[in-house]
């Protein structure tokens, strides 16, 4: 992707914040976790691969016009990070009786995460275009 703009950054990145505090309160996370959030905030942000950017721009423009490409990447960010949290917290359940899971399949897990929320992140926006109720679920849950 692109150098992005320092505002569509911060735009994304207290989208994210806002929905994820949502589900998790970001403030009583551990340090180790609110690193690891903003290193996925850091890392799908860059969008090294172009899958958001691909994916942005092949949504159907009726679509592309509820929101701003900025909140739905921190929409689709805060949705990898809850996936990512939950998904961890039972790897970390099994480490405990499997041992401990090789660093290649929990990259492996990351990617097919991402690539997940941003199918599941894609879904819901194209269905907010006919269901009122999700574009307003969408609006609610993105505020602060």
């Amino acid at each position: 992707m692109s150098e992005l703009s320092a505002v569509y950054r911060e735009t994304a990145e207290q989208i994210s914040y806002n929905v994820a505090n949502k589900v998790l309160p970001m403030a009583k996370l551990p340090d180790g976790l609110l690193t690891a959030y903003q290193s996925l905030c850091a890392e799908l942000l860059e969008d090294r691969e172009g899958k958001f950017s691909q994916a942005w721009a092949s949504l159907p423009a009726s679509a592309r016009n509820l929101m701003e490409q900025a909140a739905f990447h921190g929409f689709y960010i805060a949705n990898a990070w809850l996936q990512l949290s939950r998904v961890a917290q039972e790897i970390s359940e099994q480490a405990d009786t499997d041992g401990e899971i090789q660093e290649q399949e929990y990259n492996g897990i990351f990617t097919r995460l991402a690539d997940e929320s941003l199918k599941e992140s894609l879904r819901k926006l194209k269905k907010a275009r006919t269901d009122r109720s999700m574009l307003n679920s969408f609006k609610q849950v993105m505020a602060p």
